[in-house]
């Protein structure tokens, strides 16, 4: 493989031409978010290969949208069935009307209120735009991701990136560069490393319906927020079956056993387990005493760090060899729902 000769200044630096070298050996390299690497990112894309990179939500990784070699490369990687949509990321430059046919009014009050963040609209896709992005519907999942790292490499690269979570399908979404390569491993090209992800949570995904605006996925913008720009009490229920991702019932799940609880109810569940012999560890909002824990993690009452951190405790769960993770469910307000949502996701286990 080359490198585009739009790279500039490459061979001078060795720390990405260990990269091309790795590359060529089908190992991952990862790199930090400096323009150089942003540069080789770019180029790596515009050749039709897959990149790791940081988002405000989770890491994802990203393709060429527009490049149905590249997109059908993520799909492979993930393991993910055809069906499943992905969202396109784009820049503070592009144009909307490159992607949907039209922006309802709604939308462009949402985008202009929440844009760059972790809000995802759903609009009625160009025709122009990939099925195999789309999972063949109608309609395309946008949004513009605010890690100034990644919006970087969209300037740089200079159309829209469809970047799913980089982790296998149905598994724990990674929140820093060093999750993406023990998921993956070599089959990402590169992973750009531009620190953990400061929401831990994966975007909102709003559609629309007429004069309605829908929540397919709950994420890092609250009902509440959304519901306050638009200036309406509640949302509306979807009339329409529209497919989104993260919307399976089994999704961000761990290998560790999930008991999902009230607040009131973890330290006692946890003890009865505690007393079978089994390993057990105390996921909370608030600090939670269990005598014989194994861990016992909390976010100190705050409820942005228990989104953030929440991926990583998973993974720890894991990495600790629990048998049992008891979580306390936090309120169902503003990232909370989100949270809750992720996680009655990560405990389901379907019928064997």
């Amino acid at each position: 493989m080359t490198l585009d000769d739009g790279v500039t200044g490459i061979g001078a630096d060795r720390r990405l031409g260990n990269a091309h070298r790795d590359l060529r050996r089908g190992q991952t390299e990862v790199v930090d978010a400096s323009d150089r690497s942003i540069r080789l990112a770019a180029s790596l894309l515009q050749a039709g290969h897959i990149v790791g990179i940081p988002t405000e939500t989770v890491y994802g990784l990203a393709a060429d949208a527009a490049n149905p070699d590249a997109v059908a490369r993520v799909f492979l990687a993930k393991g993910r069935p055809s069906e499943h949509p992905l969202i396109v990321h784009l820049g503070q430059e592009a144009n909307l009307s490159d992607w949907a046919l039209r922006v309802p009014p709604q939308a462009s009050r949402l985008a202009d209120a929440f844009w760059p963040g972790p809000l995802t609209l759903v609009l009625d896709r160009h025709p122009s735009v990939l099925d195999a992005v789309t999972g063949g519907q109608d309609t395309v999942a946008l949004r513009m991701p605010a890690h100034p790292a990644a919006q970087r490499l969209l300037r740089v690269f200079g159309g829209g990136l469809a970047a799913p979570s980089a982790n296998l399908f149905g598994r724990v979404s990674p929140t820093t560069a060093y999750d993406v390569c023990a998921a993956l491993g070599g089959a990402v090209d590169l992973v750009v490393d531009g620190g953990p992800c400061e929401v831990g949570v994966e975007s909102t995904i709003v559609a629309f319906e007429g004069e309605d605006v829908v929540i397919l996925r709950p994420g890092g913008v609250s009902s509440e927020a959304i519901a306050g720009v638009l200036g309406r009490g509640a949302l509306a229920t979807a009339r329409r079956a529209l497919r989104a991702p993260g919307m399976l019932a089994s999704h961000y799940a761990p290998a560790t056993m999930l008991e999902l609880c009230s607040s009131g109810d973890a330290g006692p569940l946890a003890a009865e387990l505690i007393s079978t012999g089994r390993r057990v560890g105390v996921l909370s909002l608030t600090r939670i005493e269990v005598l014989g824990a194994a861990v016992a993690w909390d976010a100190g009452g705050e409820m942005a760090v228990f989104a953030r951190s929440l991926y990583q405790r998973l993974r720890q769960a894991d990495d600790e060899r629990l048998d049992v993770l008891v979580v306390a469910l936090p309120p169902d307000t503003g990232l909370g729902t989100a949270i809750r949502d992720r996680l009655r996701r990560a405990a389901h286990r379907p019928p064997s």
